[in-house]
């Protein structure tokens, strides 16, 4: 028995090849032709390569482009190849061809959402006809508020540019008049001028204070005002301010604006020491320093002192006075702490001096800044800046 009786005996069937070189399959009795080795597979019955090969005129590996057995991936008669394809699918579009949108024919012959060919053709209702130049009214209706716009934007930019140029002329004007003087000597005001100005300070701080005094002629007698629900914490600490030194305060309100806070107005060379005794008094207790901050009241200048006593849950104002010219209030950093940053502030943007300080210099301008920028009268010697 021969090697092929054995394994057909055994079920194996070995692929079988014909004279043309085609390779027949194991399975349904199908072919591969030559060519389709090459990558494109066809598959048939052994039945059509009889017929195949007659009409192939006798060349192995070709097949007649009728015939059902042609090479897998061949195109038929007036078809274009697209790839390796199986046949009867159509095969996609490569990458990089054009593609046909939906609706491509319809916008291009009316626009979307328009009937092909447009509405040309789309019969009119009578006596609906627009007149002459009737069709582009709601276009130039559209178009006006921009072309208002449009002339408007043109104004302001051409006002703009008028303002700069008058002002460049005048700056010049005055640059020609001042010669060579430097910018610091004709910005930094006379003394006739800061005169002026203080003159017209006071002058008006009289009329804001005449019009508050003065009453409406025929207008009945106020009420008299109901106590403060503070006042009776006014009073005694008034009263212990007396006990530990005489003479010692200016003034005592209670600040209805601000809360009903307590305050009290506090000489300047007794102020280290009253700060000392009120954190250390045991009715008060006031250990805590919330705030300190200056204030320029034209006629002089003021040091605002806020506490509070975590222990009774009450806060407290003092307030001190000095003067403008030159203004001094002792430093209570040695005392408290908080102070510090607080008074360097102070003395950096008005200008007020706190001996003791142990490190006194500014904080936020630049140690060569010349003036304090939050004092009413300071005049920049850069105007610009």
């Amino acid at each position: 028995m021969s090697d092929e009786e054995k394994k057909a005996k055994d079920g194996d069937t070995p692929e079988r090849k014909d004279d043309r070189g085609l390779g027949f399959t194991s399975e349904g009795g199908g072919f591969i032709t030559a060519e389709d080795t090459a990558g494109n597979t066809k598959v048939g019955d052994s039945a059509g390569g009889g017929e195949g090969e007659a009409q192939n005129s006798g060349k192995p590996g070709t097949v007649d482009p009728h015939s059902e057995a042609r090479t897998f991936g061949e195109p038929e008669e007036g078809e274009e190849r697209q790839g390796n394809t199986t046949p009867g699918v159509k095969a996609p579009l490569m990458s990089g061809e054009p593609r046909i949108a939906e609706g491509a024919a319809l916008a291009k012959a009316g626009g979307a959402g328009e009937p092909p060919g447009g509405y040309a053709d789309v019969p009119k209702a009578e006596g609906k006809e627009p007149e002459g130049g009737a069709a582009e009214a709601p276009k130039s209706a559209a178009d006006a508020p921009n072309s208002a716009a449009d002339t408007e934007r043109e104004a302001k930019v051409k006002a703009a540019a008028e303002a700069r140029a008058a002002r460049l002329a005048a700056k010049a004007a005055q640059t020609a008049e001042a010669g060579d003087a430097p910018a610091a000597e004709r910005a930094a005001p006379t003394d006739a001028e800061k005169e002026a100005k203080a003159k017209a300070a006071a002058e008006t701080r009289a009329a804001r204070a005449s019009a508050r005094a003065a009453k409406p002629e025929g207008a009945e007698p106020e009420a008299p005002k109901e106590p403060s629900p503070k006042q009776p914490l006014l009073d005694r600490l008034t009263a212990i301010l007396k006990e530990f030194r005489e003479g010692i305060v200016e003034d005592a309100v209670v600040n209805e604006k601000g809360g009903h806070i307590p305050t009290v107005y506090i000489k300047a060379e007794a102020w280290p020491e009253t700060a000392d005794m009120l954190r250390t008094h045991p009715e008060l207790g006031l250990h805590y320093l919330r705030n300190v901050s200056g204030v320029d009241m034209e006629t002089h200048m003021e040091v605002v002192y806020h506490f509070i006593s975590l222990e009774h849950k009450q806060d407290y104002c003092f307030k001190v006075k000095t003067d403008r010219e030159n203004p001094s209030i002792p430093s209570i950093t040695p005392i408290f702490p908080t102070a510090d940053w607080n008074e360097r502030e102070i003395y950096d943007l008005f200008g007020i001096d706190f001996p003791g300080h142990p490190d006194l210099r500014r904080i936020m301008m630049a140690d060569d800044w010349v003036g304090h920028p939050l004092r009413k009268d300071y005049e920049p010697i850069d105007p610009e800046v």
